[in-house]
């Protein structure tokens, strides 16, 4: 299931760097994830200081 970026973002950049999928850009005002792209592995979760992305 694909994750999605929640208001909480800080739009530090780090779920971006740690997505092997290459999934997450920078919106507007936080980052996105792409749920075509998104392959569900969590790790844009485990890196995020503050836990924007979440499972939907």
């Amino acid at each position: 299931m694909a994750y999605k970026i929640n208001n909480t973002c800080i739009n530090c950049g780090a779920c971006a760097s740690a997505c092997p999928v290459s999934a997450i850009s920078p919106g507007e005002f936080i980052y996105r994830i792409d749920p075509d792209i998104c392959v569900g592995c969590g790790a844009c979760a485990s890196v995020c200081p503050v836990g924007a992305p979440q499972d939907s």
